[in-house]
């Protein structure tokens, strides 16, 4: 599956999820007609979207019988965390949604969050049906953990405390391979995992000082990772055969971060429109001062992107 479809379909339910928590208001008991429409809207966006996708990407490519294969090592697992990213929003909005129907909160969990697991798994078929491509349980592993976040939260605290986000900027690697990390600025920015930051952002006055009446609602605690020198999946991949030199001078390596954060949906706006635009961007990581942690080393940057 490319990055740029996942990133679209990412962005896509996140927006949803954003404007159903601050617009919408949820049935006090179960609305049948809202939970048909729902699960309609579900089947027929969930189905027409994987045809699409087979109708437009994979058709262009060879197809095989269902196989796996096993891509665990490749990309220092940045992708496999972009699949549990995917997997966490997904669900989070098959669960907002049943949440409106009325639906009771054990089953809104249970038929909500799995819908990125379920929506996910029709996507790693078709991989797992093109010779390119192969269906990956690496994948199915990171969509799962995507959607056990979101249920787990759910089901112990009744909201998610922590948030899976993520930050981008660009870097100089993608000049060196632009037509799989990307050649326009957009492009990059989605393409090039050395330039991406997956981040968990814990709110702090949820976790650690609900009691404290004065704490701000909005701060948070986030941890990240990302990885860099990275120009193909593995060292001994195609194109680092027929690079060596280039290759040969990259060492790719895995950051870890430490940053302070903001939920502005945990601000008291008065005006819903606030709460409506900060809910759909939510997903995105505030710059904000960061410690990198690496092997014997560490960095601070006062804004980190």
């Amino acid at each position: 599956m490319t990055v740029r479809f996942k990133t679209i379909i990412l962005l896509l339910f996140i927006s949803i999820s954003g404007f159903a928590q601050s617009i919408f208001e949820y049935a006090d008991s179960l609305n049948k007609p809202r939970r048909n429409w729902i699960w309609g809207i579900e089947g027929v966006g969930a189905s027409s979207s994987i045809f699409l996708l087979n109708s437009v990407w994979y058709k262009n490519y060879p197809r095989s019988p269902l196989h796996s294969f096993n891509d665990n090592r490749e990309w220092l697992q940045m992708d496999k965390v972009g699949h549990a990213m995917t997997s966490y929003y997904i669900g989070l909005v098959g669960t907002e949604m049943m949440k409106w129907s009325g639906m009771e909160s054990k089953k809104s969990v249970l038929f909500g969050s799995t819908l990125g697991l379920v929506y996910l798994t029709g996507v790693e078929v078709l991989d797992g049906t093109s010779a390119h491509w192969g269906f990956s349980w690496g994948d199915m592993l990171a969509n799962a953990s995507g959607t056990a976040l979101v249920a787990g939260q759910e089901l112990l605290w009744q909201e998610q405390r922590i948030k899976v986000k993520v930050s981008s900027h660009l870097s100089t690697y993608a000049l060196y391979r632009p037509n799989v990390l990307g050649s326009t600025t957009m492009e990059r920015m989605l393409k090039d995992y050395n330039g991406q930051t997956y981040w968990l952002s814990m709110n702090l006055k949820s976790m650690l000082f609900s009691k404290v009446e004065k704490f701000p609602g909005w701060l948070n605690m986030a941890v990240g990772y990302g990885a860099e020198e990275m120009i193909a999946g593995t060292e001994d991949a195609d194109f680092c055969a027929q690079h060596p030199d280039l290759c040969g001078a990259l060492y790719p390596y895995r950051q870890y971060y430490l940053s302070l954060d903001l939920d502005l949906t945990k601000v008291n706006w008065k005006r819903k429109v606030f709460k409506t635009l900060f809910g759909s961007i939510g997903w995105i990581k505030i710059p904000a001062p960061t410690l990198e942690l690496g092997g014997g080393y560490s960095k601070f940057y006062w804004l980190y992107f």
